[in-house]
């Protein structure tokens, strides 16, 4: 009994020091060597500058064009000549319709005959001032002469004669600018009232793309500012454009409108929607390839590489171009960013930077 209560001692005894054995073992295993055995994650890098930053104001609008103007019929009538049809080019000055003009032509006749009546009147009135029209009394004639053609009701006659003639010429209708002829209202034989629109003429010579900007980016804008315009018509193909004009106005959305001209209205028309980039060019700022940036828990993390491992970044994000991000805080000017591969990347794993 007591060799075998020996042998169960010696047993016991034999493995706790194997198990303590094994223990200093797992725990004298250096942890760099578990790092070695990781591969390192391929990844392309760029370089954080402090450089000349573009950023990019995007707005959509509708073009219009620079010089719109209403045609009106300024008084009632028979329009009895329509000269023009919808997108038919017209030049400043041309007849685009005619009304009948019989009415303002007897009203006209009326008027020269009431200004040759008043004419004679003032004339024979004037025989009894002889002797004061021959003297050399300058101031004294003036005042008499004023005073015999009211008298003679000379002043009236030549208004109503002026008034007739504006009468009759506005039973033709001019076109006010060059340009074409769009939202055509009344045909040929129609009765129209006075201060009616006949048509709009739309200027030929430019178009101008009005678009909303937010508050927020206004104070980067400013005139003469160089902007680029899509059309929807032919959206792969840019047009340059200026910034011309910015309504001081701040509509209810937060919204401020900027106008825009382009240099080419090739297969363009007014109404046609757009979309304009405008740059704002920021100086000294530090900024980084878009493809550096992350986000790990709602928050933005750039990636750095230091001795051949990534270290993990926070970093205040300013303004973005698409391409580039501009950087405030948290990475330094010449450090090597990430750019590949670091979606799920982690701090300090082991990296090595891909040649182009």
């Amino acid at each position: 009994m007591r060799h075998f209560q020996f042998t169960l001692l010696f047993f016991l005894i034999t493995l706790f020091f194997s198990c303590e054995q094994k223990e200093e073992k797992v725990e004298e295993a250096p942890t760099e060597s578990f790092r070695n055995e990781v591969a390192a994650t391929e990844v392309r890098v760029a370089t954080a500058e402090v450089k000349s930053f573009d950023y990019l104001i995007n707005a959509t609008g509708k073009l219009e064009a620079a010089s719109q103007v209403t045609a009106v019929i300024e008084q009632a009538g028979f329009l009895i000549e329509l000269n023009v049809k919808e997108g038919q080019s017209v030049s400043k000055g041309d007849v685009i319709a005619r009304l009948d003009p019989t009415e303002a032509q007897l009203r006209l006749d009326k008027a020269q005959i009431s200004l040759r009546n008043a004419n004679a009147e003032y004339e024979s009135m004037k025989m009894g001032y002889e002797t004061i029209f021959s003297s050399g009394d300058e101031d004294r004639k003036q005042t008499i002469d004023e005073q015999l053609k009211a008298k003679s009701g000379l002043f009236m006659a030549e208004v109503e004669l002026k008034e007739a003639q504006l009468n009759r010429d506005r039973c033709e209708l001019k076109a006010p600018i060059s340009g074409k002829i769009a939202d055509l209202k009344f045909k040929e034989g129609s009765l129209v009232g006075a201060s009616q629109e006949l048509c709009e003429i739309m200027g030929s010579s430019q178009l101008i793309l009005k678009v909303k900007v937010l508050e927020s980016d206004i104070s980067l804008i400013s005139p003469n500012q160089k902007a680029e315009v899509y059309a929807v018509s032919d959206s792969q193909n840019a047009i340059d454009g200026r910034v011309i004009g910015i309504n001081p106005k701040v509509d209810e959305n937060g919204l401020v409108q900027v106008s825009i001209s382009i240099s080419s209205r090739k297969n363009l028309l007014p109404g046609m929607n757009a979309r304009a980039i405008i740059r704002a060019p920021q100086s000294n700022s530090l900024v980084v390839p878009k493809d550096a940036l992350v986000y790990r828990s709602g928050r933005a993390v750039v990636f750095s590489i230091e001795n051949d491992e990534s270290k993990w970044n926070y970093v205040e994000v300013g303004k973005d171009n698409g391409e580039e991000v501009e950087i405030l805080d948290g990475v330094d000017a010449g450090s090597t960013v990430i750019t590949s591969n670091n979606l799920q990347l982690a701090h300090q794993a082991p990296v090595q930077i891909v040649k182009e």
